[in-house]
């Protein structure tokens, strides 16, 4: 054990050093070692950044607080099945536990909470589906409220249980599991130009984002370069992607407080970077265009003029609608006061995106830990300290303006070169890489065989960290504020289920 001080690096934590893991370290660590670590989450030096299973063990990534762009995993060799609790200590680690217990049938002794996540009883063939227990609330005058798992419309999956006294809402537990679809065990001994594919579909709407971040993992494996004007065309679909998103989110966060000329004005908007993406890309959301070694698809003179006029077209009628939004008081009446984040929360769970950044997180994996071309171009990482619903709102209008400035910046300096290289033979590696999606930071944590087959993925959305805050915030509140609450976070079922 480390002997705790004023002086002590919180990320000095004893192992051995696993070879052939990139881009950041990884330690094979003892029991002693890997409690050690939950207590510096617990008390905030370390931020989590993912927890996983694996065959016979299991792995945290960890990050400095004071310093994200310092990263390092932790492997944890689990003989008997059981491993030492993070979640003891650190209650964001509790779900990723529960999870982990579905899938690969390991133990976290101390866990607070060892109720399925995943696995709703139905694995088994053999074994009766039993009741889910919803956390208990003791209290008079309360009444309990269940919705879904099915809703209105498209919306995916998930079920809510509400404690209320009369219209205020004093407890949300969420159950979420339904749209899970094996998605590591499916990627388990595909090859990987294969598996790039299947990870571009874990959550729709983030296509570019989780390709990305499958194809760095899998080239920081691997040591493969993809060539430099890829790289930049991997970012114009990146911010392509998070206008998109932001767009359609603004609007329908309007919608949900009973303003639905924002939403109508802000879908013609997302429309319009959904049809670039067409024209340009080939596709509306451009899935399969980011590859292994580079990107498949190149632009020309006429494409890049597309996407120069885009900009002050946003831009042209983003601030008028912004403007509406401003001078609308009953508008104003429902976002800004409802679903307060209070920074402490969000630090502890190490929210990202515009959960954690309307809540006072400076976090962007653009520039923490950083990667290729956002090292050379400008742009701010807009941070709000309020924590409701308008300031959620606000992070997403001021991102948008920073991804327009990105994409100037992006065709205005696009490099020559080739699209994308032949990779060489594969061999055996671990790869891991952090992408900032439109929600916030994507993890994929890789390990390729021989042949150049997957032999372990691990994904990890950001709605891991986000949905348990969603319960926190909406308590206080009343029920008709939920869903305006609920689509201010937009978490991903889907993402978050596999």
């Amino acid at each position: 054990m480390i002997a705790e001080g004023p002086t002590l690096d919180p990320m000095a934590l004893p192992g051995w050093a696993v070879a052939g893991h990139w881009p950041w370290p990884r330690l094979a660590v003892s029991p002693e070692v890997w409690a050690e670590a939950a207590e510096r989450l617990g008390n905030g030096a370390l931020v989590l950044l993912g927890l996983w299973g694996d065959f016979g063990a299991v792995h945290m990534a960890i990050a400095d607080a004071v310093d994200p762009a310092r990263i390092l995993v932790l492997s944890l060799h689990c003989p008997d099945g059981t491993y030492p609790s993070v979640g003891r200590a650190h209650p964001p680690a509790i779900r990723l536990e529960r999870a982990t217990q579905d899938l690969f049938g390991t133990s976290a002794i101390g866990l607070p909470d060892s109720r399925p996540w995943l696995d709703h009883g139905l694995w088994d063939e053999q074994a009766k589906a039993a009741a889910y227990e919803f956390l208990p609330v003791e209290a008079e005058d309360v009444h309990q409220i269940p919705v879904g798992p099915v809703h209105a419309g498209i919306i995916e999956p998930g079920h809510f249980r509400f404690t209320a006294d009369g219209e205020t809402i004093v407890r949300l537990e969420a159950r979420l599991g339904y749209t899970h679809r094996g998605i590591e065990n499916r990627l388990q001994g595909m090859p990987l130009e294969q598996a790039a594919r299947l990870a571009g579909r874990c959550s729709g709407d983030s296509t570019v984002a989780y390709t990305l971040a499958f194809c760095r993992a899998a080239e920081a494996a691997m040591g493969w370069e993809p060539p430099r004007r890829a790289v930049w065309l991997r970012a114009l679909m990146a911010e392509l992607e998070r206008l998109a998103n932001h767009l359609g989110d603004i609007g329908a966060i309007c919608n949900d407080a009973g303003f639905a000329i924002l939403l109508a004005r802000c879908g013609v908007l997302r429309e319009d970077v959904l049809r670039i993406g067409a024209a340009c890309f080939g596709h509306r959301l451009m899935m399969d265009r980011i590859v292994l070694g580079g990107v498949a698809v190149d632009l020309d003179a006429t494409d890049f003029a597309l996407i120069r006029a885009l900009v002050p077209d946003v831009r042209s009628h983003l601030k008028p609608l912004m403007a509406l939004y401003d001078k609308t008081a009953s508008l104003q009446d429902r976002t800004v006061g409802t679903g307060i984040l209070r920074p402490a929360l969000a630090a502890q769970f190490g929210a990202g995106g515009y959960v954690g950044r309307a809540s006072g997180r400076r976090c962007d994996a653009r520039r923490w830990p950083g990667y290729a071309p956002y090292d050379e171009l400008n742009f701010d990482i807009p941070v709000l300290t309020k924590g409701d619903v308008d300031a959620r709102l606000r992070i997403r209008i001021l991102e948008v303006e920073q991804s327009l400035r990105l994409v100037e910046q992006i065709v205005f300096r696009m490099p020559n070169g080739e699209i994308q290289v032949p990779v060489p033979p594969a061999h055996g590696g671990e790869g891991m890489a952090i992408v900032e999606g439109f929600r916030g930071d994507i993890l994929v944590w890789l390990r390729v065989d021989t042949a150049g087959h997957v032999a372990r993925c691990h994904l990890r959305d950001p709605s891991w960290f986000q949905w348990p805050l969603l319960e926190a915030v909406v308590e206080g509140n009343i029920i008709a504020d939920f869903p305006l609450c609920n689509k201010s976070f937009n978490c991903s079922y889907a993402g978050h289920d596999l």
